[in-house]
């Protein structure tokens, strides 16, 4: 076994599990799931039917690659997106499919960090935590960047010290952050690029949440963008991670992409040739429908955004709450430990939400995770409003 299992911690939803292992909520209030990030809003015909018609393609194994129409269009997808020139995405050399973004952030980690040399891999803390157990399994130290409220929830870059710049491999950033919803500006993502060319690290975006954002008229840049806007029109040092889970509500379909700096493409290629996670030809083909259209995208935001409403209208008068940026989630503040809050909102009212401790870790003497709790609006608009109602109860009984 290698060593580095040991340095693991448990999953957030295993140590949720146990949190609430043992309490019998009132059998007369159906559970509402809360916790998970999981959308549960219809996924769209176009992508179900593009499946059905391309079954017969199970007949033949994919290629790592993917099949060049599927490319082209992601290609043609972030151009269009991130107000790049379409020459300026190259979908032989600069575009790859994964099996979904989870896969991909962890496995590019093992590909590009070299553990010979004390590796350091930056991180923002909360996170998600395939960041860190990527980190950790390619024998890399993690190191954690606290989002705090006086800093709008993003990453303080200025507060990195020089030595431990001059030991990262590997930066992870994720915007529309993940719990916070909080949104990178082109500034920071261009300081972070300087820093990379300064420093010799590769950045990798997390950009999941892209297409969930609050208005229309102002979506949230992208790395990419943010490189070419600079100059940096080959992406140096610069990876980006798109997923159709949030954006056309397919978690199944287990379908995303990476993209950028094409000489890291190129090993992470062949990294992937070895490791055997070719995506399924239908699977491709109903990406490609998916990425082709819009409407369903623009209608899953406006349901989240109807969702936010109610459910802020509700507890807005019991306590502080507002909309993110983006992202289908509320970090909220909690009067109580966070842990006891999510403990007995489901012990009295029946509704699970994650406790923020759970998505962080301590460092610099805080967690920035505590007296907080991520409550995900996944479930259907009656179930929001549902909870809320209770949550503001139980606001009211502390």
């Amino acid at each position: 076994m290698t060593p580095n299992l040991k340095h693991l911690h448990p999953y957030p939803f295993e140590k949720l599990a146990q949190l609430k292992h043992g309490f019998m909520p009132p059998a007369d209030l159906p559970h509402i799931a809360l916790s998970m990030g999981e959308p549960t809003h219809a996924t769209p015909h176009l992508i179900q039917e593009a499946l059905l018609e391309h079954l017969h393609g199970l007949s033949n194994y994919p290629t790592t690659k993917g099949i060049p129409e599927l490319r082209s269009t992601i290609a043609a997808w972030l151009g269009k997106r991130f107000q790049i020139h379409a020459v300026s995405i190259n979908a032989e050399t600069q575009v790859l499919p994964v099996n979904g973004t989870r896969e991909a952030l962890f496995s590019f980690a093992q590909c590009v960090i070299d553990p010979t040399n004390r590796p350091v891999v930056i991180m923002p803390n909360p996170f998600y935590q395939i960041y860190e157990g990527a980190a950790l399994l390619a024998g890399a130290e993690p190191y954690y960047l606290n989002t705090l409220e006086e800093s709008g929830y993003l990453p303080d870059f200025d507060a990195v010290p020089e030595h431990i710049w001059r030991r990262c491999q590997l930066v992870y950033i994720c915007s529309p952050g993940n719990p916070t919803g909080a949104v990178m500006s082109q500034a920071d993502h261009q300081k972070l690029i300087h820093l990379a060319e300064k420093y010799d690290f590769i950045i990798a975006s997390d950009e999941c949440y892209s297409e969930l954002y609050d208005d229309e008229a102002n979506p949230p840049v992208g790395l990419l963008q943010s490189a070419y806007a600079i100059g940096n029109t080959a992406f140096k040092r610069c990876v980006v991670f798109h997923s159709l889970s949030k954006r056309s509500n397919a978690p199944g379909l287990r379908s995303g992409f990476v993209a950028g700096d094409a000489d890291i493409l190129q090993a992470y290629f062949q990294y992937r040739t070895y490791h055997g996670c070719a995506m399924p030809l239908p699977t491709q083909h109903a990406s490609i429908r998916a990425w082709q259209d819009e409407q369903h995208v623009q209608l899953n935001r406006r349901l989240y955004r109807e969702k936010f409403t109610a459910f802020i209208e509700i507890l807005s008068d019991v306590c502080t709450i507002s909309k993110p940026a983006a992202s289908f989630y509320i970090w909220l503040k909690t009067p109580i430990i966070d842990t006891e809050f999510a403990q007995q909102l489901f012990a009295q009212y029946n509704v699970t939400v994650l406790p923020g401790s759970y998505l962080s870790r301590d460092f610099a003497g805080t967690n920035p995770g505590q007296n907080h709790v991520r409550i995900a609006l996944v479930a259907p608009l009656k179930d929001c409003i549902e909870a809320a109602q209770r949550i503001k109860l139980f606001l009211n009984s502390l």
